[in-house]
Parts: C-alpha cells; sequence; structure tokens
C-alpha cells in the first residue's frame, strides 16, 4: 500500500485557475488524479456534492479532505500546511539545505540553498529573465509568488503577442515560457517572498513558509495585481467577460455592450479603445469629476458626441451577473448625484437608485498595486504607489535599482504600458544587467583573492 496521497482535482476546460492548481502540484512533484468535469453532468454533480455544495473549479482534494478552490490551496501553500498534507514539508534534499554545506547559525529561517540569482515572479518578466539568465549560466531560482503566472494567466486568449497570429492562450503563453526557461536551466518553486534583506552580502530572501535563500543578485519581477472591486459575481467571471485589460480581450467582444469602470487616464483610453468593438461604451466613474487629463477627457467628449460613449458618474457598479459559460450578462449598478453611491446605500438619509443593465462586457480600469512590499525593508528606491524606481536612460543597468544587486522588471516598474510584449523586454534586459553585475562581482573577487595570494606569499618570504 502506498504512502503517497491521494490527491484529486475537479477542473473544466479554459480554466486558468484549475491550471495554476495542476502547476503547483507538478511544481511539487506530486501526482494527482484530474477530474474535467466540462461536458459531464454526472461527474459535475459529484464534485458539487463533495464540495459541500460549490460549483466552482478548481476543487482539490487530499485523502478525500476537501482543500478547497485555488485560494484555499494557494493560502495553505503559503504556509506550509499543504505540504504537511502531503507528507512533503521535510523532502528538500540535505546537499541543498545551509548553502551546499555552509553551517547556518541564524535562528531568523534555515537556508536552503544558495544561488547566484533569484528572480521573483512567473510572469512573462520573470520567465523571460529567467531564460536569458539560464542561456548566461547564472543558475536562476524563479519563485513564483502568489500569482503564478502573472495576470495572463487570466487572459483565456491573447491575440497581440507577436509570433502567434491565430492567438494563444494566456496559460498555455505561460507554461510555453516556464518549460523554455527550465530547459536552459533554470528551478522554478513555488512560494511567496516574505523579504528581502540587503544589509549583508549575499542577500537573504526569506519566503512566508520560514525558508531562506541566499543570492549574489536578484530581478524583481513580482507583478503588479490590477485592483477590483470586491463585489458578488466578480471571481467567477474574472477572465469571462470581466477583465482588467480592454487592450487583451476587447475585440473578443465585438458588437456587444461594454462597461468601464474608472475615472483616470486608463479608464478613458480604454473606453476609447473600445468604441472599435463596441455596440456602445458604458463609462462608470463614481464621483462628478473626472481624474484623467484633459485630452483624454475631450477625446471621451467627442466620442460621447457620436454615441459611442456614454458617461454614467456618480455611479458605481455593485454586481455582476452571468456564468463561465454565458459570461457576463448583466450588472447591478446604483447612482447617487452627490457622487460615492456606494458609501451612502445604509444612511438612512440618503435615496440611492439601483438599476440593472445588459452588458456583454465589464472592464476594470481603476488602477494597480505593484507587489512591492517584500522590498520595503531594502534600499531599493520606489514611488509613493510603490512603483520600483531603476536608472533608466539609455546603455547598459537600466533596469538597476538604488541598490546594487537588485533589479527590476516588468508591471513592478512599468505603471503606463503594462503589456506582456514591454514586460518581456525589461525581463530581458535585467538579465542581460543582472549578468553584467556578477561578472563583475566574480572578477572584483578573483581580485580581491589575487591580492591576498600575493600578501600571502610574500609574508611566507
Amino acid at each position: 500500500m502506498s504512502d503517497e496521497p491521494r490527491v484529486e482535482i475537479y477542473t473544466k476546460e479554459n480554466c486558468s485557475y484549475c491550471e495554476k492548481a495542476k502547476d503547483l502540484f507538478d511544481a511539487k512533484g506530486v501526482d494527482y488524479e484530474e477530474y474535467n468535469v466540462t461536458g459531464d453532468d454526472e461527474l459535475f454533480e459529484e464534485m458539487v456534492e463533495r464540495a459541500d455544495g460549490r460549483k466552482t473549479a478548481p476543487e482539490v482534494f487530499v485523502d478525500d479532505e476537501l482543500i478547497g478552490g485555488w485560494d484555499d490551496t494557494s493560502d495553505l501553500d503559503e504556509t506550509g500546511e499543504l505540504d504537511e498534507k502531503l507528507g512533503i514539508a521535510s523532502d528538500a534534499p540535505e546537499e541543498h539545505r545551509n548553502g551546499g554545506g555552509e553551517a547556518d547559525d541564524d535562528d531568523d529561517g534555515e537556508i536552503v540553498e544558495h544561488r547566484k540569482l533569484v528572480v521573483a515572479g512567473t510572469g512573462i518578466a520573470g520567465l523571460t529573465a529567467a531564460i536569458y539568465a539560464g542561456r548566461s549560466n547564472n543558475d536562476p531560482l524563479v519563485i513564483e509568488g502568489d500569482e503564478p503566472g502573472g495576470q495572463l494567466t487570466l487572459t483565456t486568449d491573447v491575440a497581440n503577442y507577436p509570433g502567434f497570429p491565430e492567438g494563444i492562450g494566456g496559460p498555455e503563453l505561460v507554461n510555453n515560457m516556464k518549460e523554455q526557461a527550465r530547459k536552459f536551466g533554470a528551478d522554478l518553486i513555488n512560494g511567496v517572498i516574505e523579504s528581502v534583506d540587503d544589509s549583508s552580502r549575499p542577500f537573504r530572501v526569506e519566503l512566508k513558509n520560514g525558508d531562506v535563500y541566499t543570492a549574489d543578485a536578484v530581478i524583481a519581477a513580482s507583478g503588479a495585481s490590477a485592483r477590483t472591486l470586491g463585489v458578488p459575481g466578480e471571481d467567477e467571471l474574472m477572465g469571462y467577460g470581466l477583465s482588467t485589460c480592454a487592450t487583451c480581450d476587447g475585440a473578443f467582444f465585438r458588437g456587444e455592450d461594454m462597461i468601464v469602470v474608472g475615472g483616470g487616464d486608463a479608464a478613458m483610453e480604454e473606453a476609447s479603445f473600445l468604441t472599435k468593438f463596441a455596440d456602445t461604451v458604458y463609462l462608470v466613474h463614481r464621483r462628478e469629476e473626472f481624474r484623467a487629463e484633459d485630452y483624454w477627457v475631450d477625446r471621451v467628449k467627442e466620442q460621447v458626441e457620436e454615441d459611442d460613449i456614454e458617461i454614467l458618474r456618480n455611479t458605481e457598479v455593485t454586481e455582476l451577473h452571468g456564468s463561465e459559460e454565458a459570461g457576463v450578462e448583466e450588472v447591478t449598478l446604483v447612482e447617487h448625484p452627490e457622487g460615492h453611491p456606494t458609501d451612502k446605500l445604509d444612511d438612512p438619509e440618503y435615496e440611492v437608485d439601483e438599476f440593472e443593465m445588459d452588458v456583454g462586457a465589464v472592464f476594470y480600469a481603476i488602477g494597480h498595486t505593484p507587489n512591492t512590499d517584500y522590498l520595503e525593508g531594502t534600499g531599493v528606491e520606489m514611488d509613493e504607489d510603490g512603483y520600483l524606481k531603476t536608472k533608466g536612460g539609455f546603455g547598459g543597468g537600466q533596469t538597476q535599482t538604488d541598490v546594487p544587486g537588485i533589479f527590476g522588471a516588468g508591471d513592478v516598474v512599468d505603471y503606463h504600458y503594462q503589456q506582456a510584449v514591454t514586460a518581456a523586454g525589461m525581463g530581458c534586459k535585467a538579465a542581460i544587467d543582472a549578468d553584467v553585475y556578477l561578472e563583475e562581482r566574480a572578477e572584483a573577487g578573483d581580485a580581491e583573492a589575487s591580492t591576498e595570494d600575493a600578501a600571502l606569499a610574500e609574508s611566507d618570504d
């Protein structure tokens, strides 16, 4: 009888979170049984019964114990509880402990391994950096983060990434890049970075599960998470008519009425862009005045006059309705002439109007939050929103931060373009910059060692 736990994952087709769950267990080297419920009513009902009535995928079970969906599974993995349930909590090779044999007397966390380069994030920027770093023999360790694959895994079809005239699924593109990175020597592990200590060298990279890795250089490519509203229906419909990237997904809803939520430059730009595809674009903003620059406001006003855009001021979305099969079908909104209507819902002094709209797609353009908390204790400079400041300019070293040896790439730096192809370009730059840094560091170390050897030889004479 096998001592290995029995892992079962109920999945469905075109489910990015299902792919993330499978990738997690694949990365751990844990076998699992997959049950695809798409088109199988009997299997779907079995999943619902075992999952206490939940009708979403994935649903993960370990030895018949319900672990839950992707968020539940990911949370357990961060704390190390998932590894305990799988019986692999102490399975890291002994030779990888203590940095390859060096003793570690630090009580703050056990050093699992030393690497020349650690890459934070497995989005397009991180994986591109891993590919280039692997080809440069820099032995990159890539830490997945709490959003493995980045935002692109939420996009079912990527039609604007060069080289794929017929488009490619976001998860498929990410998985191809992971395979390519591994081919060139990168190691990918599941984990979330808690902190980076730059007070000495090598850098200490501590994960939330307590493991510590040391590294000569670090590439921060942990991405930025699109802000969401947190309203009912959001989680179920993300990627199924709800999107945070109009330029990525707008063309898939041609002829539909669409909603764009936001009042800044990004919202105006996306609303304007979507007029190429939509019947009518409804721009929903919670206040009367917009934060966008006059250029964008004027441009949208022109499209309002052409009946391509309709502005819903002092209005907020409170619920999304639909299904993964049918996509977004209806949206509940509230409106009050003084703005911020959701703040007034429970106040008897205000009368807030609630209404429904039939739309085929909803796009959030309410900003992004860069995933850079783990660098807050370092000397890396950030702007007020948490985006990393890098050298930029011309020539080499453009991705270097204020801390030598820490580089930034992708959406942790880029708050403007935020496209997969620009992230890939920055990941390439970061890997090249890191390679130059590591070579210079090695040469400096060799020179110092040679000086010490010469001094010893002279003293022996």
